[in-house]
């Protein structure tokens, strides 16, 4: 689905990471493990295309990212740090202006949506009432309406209490076992029903320092 070859990135004159190749197939769930400052933020950002400091090889199903443009863009939803919503507008008009970007608009989804997040009746409560962990479910509601086969997640467990943990848990194993694919990072450690694979740049930053 994604591989990455000899990816290479710099930030204020220090190496973040380099040299690093791997390959996420179908149905695997990958973590990427690092000390604040070590590059992971970075990583998803350039793998995701919104940062383009880096060199190396970004592939999407065989080909370049710059070749697969348009499925490239279609196949990977990205969440950031932050909940990536308008706070003047409610849950339902948030979810409706991505579905709409998306290109559907389909109101029953979008209600089941805010449901599995336990927001069930907070549709038209402006998200600027709600608590932070609620507008992070806002947010999440976006995995159950994208059609994307990649989902890229950065810390996407802030906020949350133990059972928006355990509900996204869920959800994220439910996306590897229906074939789709999660790359993220997170400073929780992850429960999940299936297999979870690591990048450890600390570990690759020992490395390249003993090798210099």
């Amino acid at each position: 689905m994604l591989s990455v070859s000899a990816l290479h990135c710099e930030r204020d004159e220090r190496v973040l990471f380099t040299g690093l190749a791997f390959t996420i197939a179908a149905g695997e769930v990958w973590q990427v493990q690092g000390q604040n400052g070590s590059g992971k933020t970075t990583l998803l950002r350039v793998l995701c295309g919104l940062n383009h400091d880096y060199s190396g090889g970004i592939f999407w199903q065989g080909d370049t990212i710059t070749r697969q443009a348009e499925n490239f863009r279609a196949g990977v939803f990205y969440l950031g740090h932050s909940p990536a919503i308008n706070k003047a507008l409610t849950p339902l008009q948030n979810l409706r202006w991505f579905c709409a970007v998306s290109g559907f608009a389909d109101d029953t989804a979008i209600t089941a949506a805010l449901a599995e997040q336990g927001l069930r009746g907070y549709g038209e409560v402006p998200c600027h009432h709600l608590s932070a962990g609620q507008q992070r479910r806002v947010s999440l509601a976006r995995l159950a309406l994208s059609p994307a086969l990649l989902w890229i997640l950065d810390e996407p467990f802030t906020a949350l209490d133990r059972h928006g943990v355990a509900a996204l848990e869920r959800q994220i194993a439910a996306k590897a076992h229906a074939g789709g694919s999660v790359l993220l990072t997170t400073h929780h450690p992850l429960q999940l029903d299936c297999e979870v694979k690591r990048i450890d740049l600390d570990a690759r930053a020992r490395q390249q320092a003993l090798s210099a």
